[in-house]
């Protein structure tokens, strides 16, 4: 079974990603913050990482995308960048960090599921 890290502050965006992508051989995990995803993101790693980048307090997704790819338990872990940032220079950013794949909110569920599935097959929407 495939694990899925959820990371958005927006309790609708996370429940609504979740739904989206609850699957009989896809195991959802939501977080709320960059700081708990670099918490428990190691310790149970997650297959793929899907990160919001606009999140308050003191973490937002690029540094929580460049801790996770810091870490050896979480390195290899693709990362799916979901955001309402949709400048060039954020994407730019964010690959540059690792991320294997960026979509911009609002989003399309059929784009988010196709982009999921690339990224659990090993190949990145990106590339």
């Amino acid at each position: 079974m495939k694990t899925i890290m959820i990371v958005d502050d927006q309790p609708h965006v996370r429940q609504l990603v979740e739904i989206s992508l609850r699957r009989d051989d896809w195991r959802v995990v939501a977080v709320e913050s960059g700081e708990a995803a670099i918490v428990q993101a190691p310790a149970q790693p997650p297959d793929l990482i899907i990160m919001d980048i606009m999140m308050p307090g003191g973490m937002d997704g690029f540094q929580a995308i460049e801790a996770l790819k810091k870490h050896p338990a979480t390195a290899a872990c693709p990362v799916l960048v979901l955001t309402a940032k949709s400048q060039e220079s954020e994407r730019r950013r964010s690959l540059e960090l690792g991320a294997a794949g960026y979509l911009a909110k609002p989003f399309k569920l059929a784009t988010l599921i196709a982009q999921v599935e690339e990224l659990l097959q090993g190949t990145s929407p990106l590339s």
